[in-house]
């Protein structure tokens, strides 16, 4: 079977385009901003007495240690949890690589199940990073209804057969059945760390928080705009934070989804314990 391109992630599947959700971000901080400038410009004198003034500047002053606190909270958190998926990747790849050692080592009745394996492997790079080179060294799998992120049934199938090829295993001596009875224990700790790695790729951030973090900038930069005097050097320092917010947002945004973007993980471990299995 020729390969053909993964789809996108199915429906029901979250997709965040980071460098889109920043420059979003950008603009509407950007916006409320100048909000701020024109609602002071049409506010008199008197609603911009130094006593409203201060109690402005207390009330942003609160609402940007808040805000600090929350990002810092938000971006560990995310951190955290992408190091754990690209730990976890590499675990899987690992597993992988020692059940393929396993059957090695088993014998020729365990071909059929180590084939199956090196199509397993093959298709979760071919499905994970499309955009890079397909692997060429092992028989092909039809990729067109695999998705890039979550569960794959075409690729959970695969594994499922390789599951029943090792129960079929009829050893005929003591070192085999030793070698069939650790494949067994292998194959079941690989399905473990296979949806581990499945539910890693959901992220840690819902849609909604984000949201709710994104209108509550909004309001700490119209209250920039109301205090800020109409002054060139007062719009390029509020220039400079926005932009600073909006880049820790894209950060935040593309280290929530681990494969992809700027700093998704790479096929390295993966293709790595292909080239091992097909020494």
């Amino acid at each position: 079977m020729l390969w053909s391109r993964p789809k996108l992630p199915q429906a029901g599947e979250r997709v965040i385009d980071q460098p889109f959700s920043a420059i979003m971000v950008f603009v509407l901080l950007s916006g409320s901003a100048v909000a701020g400038f024109g609602l002071r410009r049409w506010l008199s004198e008197a609603h911009m007495s130094a006593e409203n003034l201060e109690a402005l500047r207390m009330v942003t002053g609160l609402l940007v240690t808040f805000l600090a606190l929350v990002m810092s909270l938000q971006l560990s958190t995310v951190k955290t949890s992408f190091d754990n998926a690209y730990r976890d990747r590499g675990l899987d790849a690992a597993s992988l690589a020692q059940l393929d050692q396993c059957l090695r080592n088993y014998g020729p009745d365990a071909e059929p199940a180590r084939r199956l394996l090196h199509t397993y492997t093959a298709g979760v790079i071919a499905s994970t990073w499309p955009d890079e080179p397909w692997p060429k060294e092992v028989s092909y799998l039809d990729a067109k209804d695999m998705a890039i992120m979550g569960e794959n049934p075409q690729l959970g199938a695969l594994m499922n057969e390789i599951g029943l090829e090792v129960a079929r295993f009829v050893p005929a001596d003591p070192l085999h059945q030793n070698l069939a009875a650790s494949c067994r224990q292998i194959y079941e700790a690989a399905q473990t760390k296979r949806w581990t790695v499945i539910e890693d790729a959901h992220g840690s951030v819902s849609p909604l928080f984000s949201q709710v973090l994104t209108f509550w900038l909004m309001l700490v930069f119209l209250s920039f705009g109301l205090q800020a005097p109409r002054k060139w050097l007062a719009v390029i320092v509020i220039g400079i934070g926005v932009t600073a917010v909006s880049s820790a947002m894209f950060v935040i945004a593309d280290l929530n989804l681990p494969y992809g973007g700027l700093f998704g993980i790479p096929s390295t471990s993966m293709r790595n314990a292909l080239v091992d299995m097909l020494r």
